[in-house]
């Protein structure tokens, strides 16, 4: 499958990644400085130097460590993260970490928007963003925000508002994304959200690529609270059925 193709303002900021490079490959959900869950999460996998993991971005604010998790995926090269809103909100001076150096700013500056690589098999090529895709659109009509932060299609919706977008995608790639709290992973043939609220007594969650399977560990406590309506319980159909979608226009290979 070819590569997803981005307008000038995101294909800058989207690296490709050659999976036959890595033995297992691995997606995981918003660490939010949660950084003990996440070596824990790492070292229960089995996590090599030959392995990939990819994270859906978020790594920073609200949990007791945001440091350390910026340092233990700096400092290796098998771990890549997306940028995602809270990233982005440290950029724009909206949000504050003291604990971040400058180089650590600048690191976070140059992470991508969105990660991808080609399928294997009967498995679709992956796309790593932070908040998802519009299916209305095709990517080449996204812009960075859309990336980190879609995820209700009615205007000006957010939890609560369906349909959710990844209701109504269809492909052609398998979107992997964070940014929307859930009670337990979205797992669907063309979408897979792994932000399961570690850092409100949630799970920290990872998906192997290759296997097809989740894994999840536990925090010891929550580092913030969060209202029920702002997390989301799957499946969203009451007979849980999957809705019908159209594929994403100017997409197909």
């Amino acid at each position: 499958m070819r590569a997803p193709r981005f307008g000038p303002e995101v294909a800058s900021q989207h690296r490709r990644v050659d999976v036959d490079e890595w033995n297992d490959v691995y997606v995981v959900g918003d660490i939010h400085g949660c950084s003990e869950p996440f070596d824990r999460l790492l070292t229960d996998l089995g996590v090599t130097d030959d392995d990939l993991v990819v994270i859906v971005g978020d790594l920073v604010r609200k949990g007791p460590d945001s440091a350390a998790v910026v340092d233990r995926v700096r400092g290796a090269d098998n771990l890549r993260s997306v940028r995602g809103n809270n990233e982005e909100k440290l950029l724009r001076g909206e949000k504050e970490l003291p604990e971040l150096s400058d180089d650590d700013l600048d690191w976070i500056a140059s992470l991508p928007v969105a990660v991808s690589w080609a399928g294997e098999g009967a498995r679709p090529g992956a796309l790593v963003v932070h908040g998802g895709v519009d299916p209305r659109r095709p990517l080449a009509d996204h812009s960075v925000d859309d990336l980190q932060n879609a995820r209700s299609l009615v205007p000006g919706g957010s939890y609560g508002d369906r349909p959710y977008w990844w209701e109504e995608y269809a492909g052609p790639h398998r979107v992997f994304f964070g940014h929307t709290v859930l009670a337990r992973p979205v797992v669907r043939e063309y979408a897979v959200g792994l932000d399961t609220g570690c850092v409100y007594g949630g799970e920290l969650t990872a998906y192997d690529w290759r296997r097809d399977t989740l894994h999840s560990v536990s925090p010891d406590a929550s580092a913030e609270e969060r209202t029920d309506r702002k997390i989301l319980d799957p499946p969203f159909r009451a007979d849980g059925s999957e809705p019908a979608a159209a594929p994403v226009p100017g997409e197909s290979d």
